[in-house]
């Protein structure tokens, strides 16, 4: 028997203006449901949301339902994932096979936090590169009607991950979320006036990948060293901008936030007066974003791509700020 849609589940869609293209259909994992609304509700009419029924049979494993799955034949398609824990990627796996197998025209699948918290090179014979097996899932994906699916990852961790995909099967598309910060920091640059804001990096891989993005600030450079658990961190170029200034640390993700507390330490000593961060994925295993609750930290900015630690992040409150992705997701839907 046939299931009917969830309650809440199928909002309506403007129609497209005359002579133009039907809506995008964009499915969601269940934890992105506010980031999907988003963007349709920036879209204009041109996204409409399809249902899922996300349940389990008693055993545990997913017990899937695609709603008006007919009418994804041929239509223009994205789902919006959430692998923010193993346990539920197989479930999504299973849902963009499928809206492949149904022959949708084009395929964009949304991969906002690619997880990397395990290991994405092997240094020592046993270990296992686990970003290479998700990649591998994620490239065979069927192909849908005009061709390979597209894979888009917004700030993936390590660029040579990219190379575990095949892209005879998947189009890859890495795109950041650092905009989202900048329009931040224009209201930020007021608030803190005459002060200026400096941007610094926790090490030079930071620095590398994102100094092209802050033209016109001041940059600091940190340096890290491990000595077993321990980080330690020291300012290793730019201190001459930090006195009495507010400094931005900018990475792509955090863990636990060690390093991020000890950058943090160092900038303070060579004369920075305030102190703020910004990573796109926001993971804190454990409860470890409590260690930035005291005033290390003016402002903690990360964004929604990890939707379950930024509920935590929202109950929490400062230093948080959460920055949604949807204005990003948006560009990448864009036809």
């Amino acid at each position: 028997m046939a299931l009917s849609p969830l309650p809440g589940l199928r909002p309506t869609t403007l129609p497209p203006e005359d002579g133009g293209p039907p809506p995008l259909l964009l499915f969601y994992a269940a934890e992105m449901e506010a980031q999907a609304q988003a963007v349709v509700a920036g879209s204009g009419g041109t996204v409409e949301l399809m249902p899922i029924s996300w349940r389990r049979f008693n055993d545990g494993w997913p017990n899937l339902f695609l709603h008006d799955v007919d009418r994804v034949r041929k239509a223009d398609v994205a789902f919006l994932a959430s692998f923010h824990a193993p346990d539920v990627v197989f479930a999504q796996v299973a849902v963009i096979y499928a809206l492949a197998q149904y022959l949708s025209r084009t395929l964009k699948i949304i991969v906002p936090y690619f997880p990397t918290g395990t290991f994405e090179r092997v240094e020592q014979v046993g270990e296992v590169a686990t970003a290479d097996t998700l990649a591998r899932l994620l490239s065979a994906c069927p192909a849908c009607a005009t061709g390979p699916p597209q894979v888009c990852i917004f700030d993936i961790h390590a660029l040579q991950t990219r190379f575990y995909f095949n892209y005879e099967r998947v189009g890859l598309r890495l795109k950041s979320c650092v905009s989202l910060l900048l329009r931040r920091l224009e209201s930020l640059a007021r608030e803190c006036a005459p002060r200026r804001l400096v941007v610094a990096f926790p090490d030079d891989g930071a620095h590398k990948r994102y100094k092209a993005k802050f033209p016109g600030f001041d940059l600091v450079i940190c340096q890290k060293v491990r000595d077993g658990d321990r980080r330690i961190v020291t300012v290793k170029e730019g201190a001459e901008a930090l006195a009495g200034n507010h400094v931005v640390i900018v990475d792509d993700l955090v863990q636990t936030g060690g390093t991020l507390l000890e950058a943090a330490k160092a900038l303070k000593q060579e004369g920075a007066d305030q102190v703020s961060a910004y990573v796109t994925h926001a993971i804190f295993p454990n409860g470890a974003h409590t260690k930035f609750l005291g005033d290390a930290f003016t402002h903690f900015f990360t964004t929604d791509s990890v939707p379950t630690t930024a509920n935590v992040l929202r109950d929490a409150g400062k230093p948080f700020e959460i920055f949604s992705i949807a204005d990003i997701v948006t560009v990448v839907l864009d036809r």
